[in-house]
């Protein structure tokens, strides 16, 4: 099925095909929707172990359960959280009319309607998630969606495309795959709203190739989240949930922190402790199958040329395990304390195993480096002190927070998922990822009488008219 398609005249005529079929359908009622988002459950539950092995493929070594934990399981939430809610979430949203009309009988309504044939670009570092916990929400809304998993992970894309292929109508969900061109005409195809997860760089790509059909679209991209350890802070828990932090994944989440701010008088203490604890879960490095590896040989090369370039610079660099050549891609956590500013790491999201830590005297350092940079996905504080957590909050932006540990925030399904500025753009989860898919659409029913004419709100006017105006133009 994949291989009919995926050209770029083939992603036309398939989305072609969606949006009549949506034409043809007309309101989607709800049973339809959960039907839907029942099928790719179904299916995700009858080929988890199978997906397991073709991630653990494509990393080269990540572990099954660990898989089935962030993609499988993170996806099917999303989908059942979706299913569970999706009637209440279709109701009309009565408003008020306005006086006197609302005292005439008129009344206001906004209808939550889908939008037709949704585009969802995946990315490789969480390649079913990336997919189907839009495709939740897609769904949900009452929309039909065509999927484009990452060629990064060619092996799960293909499954993923062989499954859906095989067993749902193409005019409900279908996938493609290709590569990096194929991507680009993906993007530029006419859709009713285009979802995309991956790169900030990338991202501006498929921004502009959207705009050309004036296509809405929710960007979820990264950045070099921060974390701030407080003075308040139990700084050995907070080095545990670091660690465990910067493990998942082998680092390569959008999420993962990035730069961690520290008083400078606990910098020692705090390098112990991450390496101790990132030592504690991981007790080897290159045969250790609880930990994943770099995607590929590039992935890995770009984080060893940041810390290659930061080494030249002069930044002192810990490593959590002796650095010894292995046969794999994994590799320990490297913590690069106080790089100069211009330096790549300081620069570039490391989206693996590594971590910048900058020092500070006083908090207001720390959040000022954090605001002179392009706005982050997530933040991190740790801390017992609660007037300083409400100031960090209120004088920092970032997509989402996790206050005394790291990336729990992403894993609520009934909460918005999304960046601001350069980490994103929209939403997806719960009722605010339905409302991200659906057309709100304004309905007015006016009373069967109109007084406008006895008013002298209509021409010709009188000559009060303008006066009678002006009497409402007041300040209260």
């Amino acid at each position: 099925m994949a291989s009919a398609v995926t050209t770029p005249a083939g992603i036309a005529d398939l989305l072609a095909a969606q949006q009549q079929a949506f034409g043809r359908e007309g309101l989607v009622p709800a049973a339809t929707r959960r039907a839907r988002i029942q099928q790719v459950i179904d299916l995700l539950v009858a080929h988890s172990d199978a997906l397991a092995d073709a991630m653990d493929a494509d990393f080269g070594g990540r572990h099954r359960g660990f898989s089935l934990m962030n993609d499988v399981l993170g996806s099917l939430g999303s989908l059942k959280y979706t299913r569970d809610h999706l009637q209440g979430w279709m109701q009309p949203d009565t408003r008020a009319s306005f006086a006197p009309y609302d005292q005439l009988g008129a009344s206001a309504e906004v209808l939550h309607q889908p939008k037709g044939s949704v585009g969802i670009i995946g990315t490789w570092n969480a390649p079913l998630f990336t997919l189907f916990s839009p495709l939740a929400c897609a769904l949900g809304a009452g929309n039909r969606a065509i999927l484009k998993p990452s060629e990064i992970t060619p092996r799960t894309a293909e499954l993923v495309a062989e499954i859906i292929g095989s067993q749902v109508d193409p005019e409900v969900v279908a996938v493609v795959t290709g590569d990096a061109g194929i991507g680009a005409a993906f993007a530029a195809q006419p859709f009713n709203h285009l979802v995309f997860t991956g790169s900030t760089a990338v991202g501006r790509k498929i921004m502009q190739a959207a705009a050309g059909h004036l296509v809405p679209v929710t960007l979820e991209l990264g950045g070099k989240s921060p974390a701030i350890l407080s003075r308040s802070a139990d700084l050995d828990d907070a080095c545990r949930r670091l660690a465990i932090a910067k493990g998942t994944n082998g680092g390569q989440i959008c999420i993962s922190p990035d730069v961690l701010y520290v008083p400078a008088d606990a910098l020692e203490t705090v390098v112990a402790g991450l390496k101790q604890h990132f030592c504690q879960y991981y007790p080897r490095i290159d045969d250790n199958p609880d930990l994943v590896a770099a995607v590929n040989d590039a992935h890995l090369q770009r984080v060893e040329s940041y810390l290659d370039d930061a080494r030249v610079r002069g930044a002192r660099i810990e490593s959590s395990h002796p650095e010894t050549p292995g046969s794999s891609r994994r590799r320990p956590l490297r913590l690069v304390i106080d790089p100069p500013a211009d330096s790549l790491i300081m620069q570039e999201e490391i989206f693996g195993s590594a971590l910048v830590i900058r020092t500070y005297t006083q908090l207001d350092e720390a959040i000022v480096d954090i605001n002179v940079r392009p706005r982050p996905l997530a933040l991190y504080y740790f801390g017992q002190d609660t007037a300083e957590q409400a100031r960090v909050l209120s004088q920092t932006l970032s997509g989402g927070v996790t206050v005394n540990d790291a990336m729990m925030h992403a894993a609520m399904h009934a909460a918005p998922f999304g960046g601001i500025g350069a980490s994103g753009l929209g939403h997806y989860h719960g009722y605010e990822g339905f409302l991200e898919f659906s057309h709100a659409r304004t309905v007015y029913r006016v009373p069967e009488s109109d007084p406008r004419g006895e008013w002298g709100m209509l021409p010709p006017y009188g000559e009060h008219f303008e006066a009678m105006i002006k009497s409402q133009i007041t300040s209260e």
